[in-house]
């Protein structure tokens, strides 16, 4: 029943924000049922989420339902008790915190779809097809561009990316494509974990200014070791031969590179505007978007130029300019997603609002010790998503140093990586590689992840042990 208890409190905090101690103070309603109804209702809607695949409703709506309603439970019984000012107060903040998250991913997101939309992935996809590589190659290649890919474009959409060049070449070998997706899986959550750019958790982690950014890579040998150990053990499961060369050809849209360079004085923004000017990483963000849309611009005038001379000259197409409507890859950004961020911050927000929060601190933290709980929560991120439970510690805000902030980091990030449901990654790829990356073929090879999970927390150790 405690342990029960724990994850309830646990998903109750998932939306506490960086501000959270300075809402007013308020009474404790983890006895009261307007608490237990707050419970009961995001839990009903979390279950929703996770039956997504089932129910076919978007994720974003029934958590977007049970915000609202929560806090018009919270509503009524603040004013009961004389408190409306505290819940108006809470709900700003929470908002806050959203909308800090909302502009740092939009502009984000942006990017990596205009980088889609300019051809870049399909070319590097094609590329690999065409360079005649084994599948024992393959699966060390597109493991290794996961690692380090990730870091930056995220590794949800890197590991799209390579699942797309496993099931082009593996189309005759499902062996081969069960065991590149668990590599692709495991290497794009470990890249992810050393980088504030790689996971939603290590940005969270450093637009809190608990990290600073460049002490993150401190995590990049233990994140390697993390990837190695159970690729070393699966290369030879990997079936021999090579796949039959692509003919296939793609052509990079014109500005693509341009687009990557944007990209790159963007992420140097976001960096400068939180160390040297001490605001929030999104300023940086949100002036690297102006940009593209700039460039965007300056895009769309150049077609429109060459339409007209084409025009006037009856010769060409106005097409092969290749137009770009930068406010086209604003609205194809993941909105399902960033909408459900949004219900999950305003559910959990309330339930942490509630003071089920500091119930989880005094039994975590405060019975376990530092290692032992960070080390716990890597691992219950194979079960629930690593960002409800990484803002938990967030909020919890336990008095460690900078090597347990790491190891937390660090566990948080890769543990999803146990199982295939542990994190977005997994997820998405059971969906793109139906039926040949399933939930049993990676729980297979949990054992050789598990470790990797091991590896990697002694290597942080041995090698950063001047952070503890």
């Amino acid at each position: 029943m405690w342990a029960i208890c724990a994850v309830l409190a646990m998903l109750a905090s998932f939306a506490a924000p960086v501000w959270a101690s300075e809402i007013p103070p308020h009474a404790d309603l983890t006895v009261h049922w307007a608490g237990f109804v707050a419970v009961g209702l995001f839990v009903l809607a979390y279950a929703l989420v996770i039956a997504e695949e089932h129910t076919h409703l978007r994720k974003s709506q029934p958590v977007m339902l049970a915000a609202a309603v929560i806090w018009g439970v919270l509503a009524v019984v603040a004013s009961q008790l004389g408190e409306a000012e505290q819940v108006h107060f809470a709900v700003r903040e929470y908002l806050i915190e959203f909308a800090e998250l909302l502009l740092f991913l939009l502009a984000a997101m942006t990017y990596v779809n205009a980088m889609s939309e300019r051809n870049l992935f399909e070319a590097l996809r094609i590329w690999l097809l065409q360079r005649g590589f084994g599948y024992r190659t393959l699966f060390w290649v597109t493991g290794a561009m996961a690692f380090t890919l990730s870091p930056v474009i995220d590794n949800l959409t890197t590991a799209l990316v390579m699942c797309a060049v496993v099931l082009a070449v593996g189309r005759d070998s499902p062996r081969f494509v069960t065991l590149a997706c668990i590599n692709i899986v495991v290497g794009a959550n470990a890249g992810g974990a050393f980088s504030p750019f790689g996971d939603i958790t290590t940005l969270m982690v450093w637009q809190r200014g608990v990290v600073e950014f460049w002490t993150f890579f401190s995590l990049f040998l233990p994140s390697l070791v993390n990837w190695l150990v159970p690729a070393l053990c699966m290369h030879w499961a990997v079936p021999q031969g090579e796949p039959a060369p692509a003919q296939e050809q793609v052509r990079v849209k014109r500005g693509a590179w341009a687009i990557v360079a944007l990209f790159g004085v963007t992420v140097a923004m976001a960096v400068s505007f939180h160390s040297v000017l001490h605001l929030q990483p999104f300023m940086g963000m949100v002036a690297g978007l102006a940009l593209l849309k700039l460039y965007g611009w300056r895009l769309a005038a150049t077609e429109r130029q060459a339409a007209e001379r084409a025009e006037f000259e009856r010769q060409g197409a106005p097409g092969d300019i290749d137009a770009f409507d930068s406010y086209e890859q604003v609205a194809r950004a993941e909105w399902d997603t960033l909408l459900f961020f949004f219900g999950v911050i305003m559910c959990v927000g309330a339930l942490g609002y509630c003071g089920y929060l500091t119930l989880l601190s005094q039994n975590l933290y405060g019975d376990l010790g530092a290692t032992t709980a960070n080390v716990l929560i890597g691992l219950m991120s194979a079960i629930l998503d690593n960002i409800p439970i990484m803002v938990a510690v967030l909020q919890m805000n336990p008095d460690m140093s900078t090597g347990q902030w790491l190891l937390v980091t660090l566990t948080a990030g890769v543990g999803g990586s146990l199982l295939s449901v542990g994190s977005a990654a997994g997820v998405a790829l059971m969906g793109q590689a139906r039926g040949r990356y399933t939930f049993f073929g990676h729980l297979k090879w949990t054992w050789a992840i598990a470790l990797g999970y091991v590896a990697g927390i002694a290597t942080h150790f041995l090698v950063n042990a001047r952070h503890f």
